[in-house]
């Protein structure tokens, strides 16, 4: 379902791409199958010859509305942080190019959502999740962070450095994004999201190492930086810091993406 002027956009879902040319097609057709609340789909990309652009052009205007967002920067952190900054809706979902089975979730989050919560992960370590084909540094670094944290601090979901996530408009109006590295700005937002006190919530979801392109997940060059948050995550517990201590966003906004309706986009020449 897409939004028009009479039913505008509920959700936003902010897809990072690089060359996705190979799995966005199914992802669309996905979402069109099993989305009912209405949403538009934001692709992120970095470069002007991505291909994923022309797959999404010639994609049919009566199954998604499509919006181009310009990454501010490079990778995939910037890609998702230009999106969030692109996005309107009152719900914004984070999604992966290569997950075209997840979208029957995308519904009942958006539910959650609505009832008050701010933070709605999709959770691999709950019953009814699934992670699968992920190299055994990856699932044994994402295995323990995501139990310790559940038992040591008490965040109230069993997943917390899943990509797979939908925010509240309140939470992103409200929060400074400070990660600058990789898919940590999913997991700096669930824990300022607890340290303020604000539901969270989380759905079995499902995720499967991708079989077509490039994973584009760097084990080694992120651990420090999701270390940083797990740091943060116990703070709110074992050092008392509460709601104070999160760094909000000030009046004076940052640049803002180029965004571009897929139907004035034209190859670069």
């Amino acid at each position: 379902m897409t939004d028009s002027a009479d039913s505008p956009a509920m959700i936003d879902i902010v897809i990072p791409v690089y060359n996705e040319s190979g799995n966005i097609i199914s992802v669309l057709d996905s979402f069109h199958e099993h989305v009912k609340t209405p949403y538009r789909v934001l692709i992120c990309y970095d470069m002007d010859e991505d291909d994923t652009l022309p797959a999404v052009k010639n994609y049919p205007r009566d199954k998604a509305d499509i919006l181009l967002v310009k990454n501010l920067g490079r990778g995939p952190n910037q890609a998702v942080i230009s999106g969030l900054a692109a996005a309107r809706a009152p719900a914004v979902l984070v999604h992966m190019a290569d997950d075209d089975y997840n979208a029957p979730l995308i519904d009942p989050m958006h539910d959650m959502l609505m009832d008050g919560r701010d933070v709605v992960t999709g959770s691999r370590f709950v019953r009814g999740g699934c992670y699968r084909g992920a190299p055994w540094l990856k699932q044994a670094l994402t295995r323990t962070a995501s139990f310790s944290l559940y038992h040591l601090r008490g965040v109230p979901v069993h997943d917390c450095t899943n990509g797979f996530r939908m925010f509240s408009r309140r939470l992103l109006d409200t929060v400074e994004i400070t990660s600058t590295e990789g898919f940590t700005f999913t997991f700096e937002l669930l824990v300022k999201a607890d340290r303020l006190g604000w539901r969270v919530g989380e759905i079995p979801a499902t995720w499967i190492e991708r079989t077509v392109g490039q994973s584009r997940f760097r084990v080694k060059e992120w651990v420090l930086p999701y270390f940083c948050w797990y740091k943060y995550a116990l703070g709110t517990r074992w050092l008392g810091k509460g709601p104070e201590t999160v760094v909000r966003k000030t009046a004076a906004s940052g640049p803002m993406p180029e965004v571009t309706r897929i139907d004035d986009w034209e190859p670069a020449t």
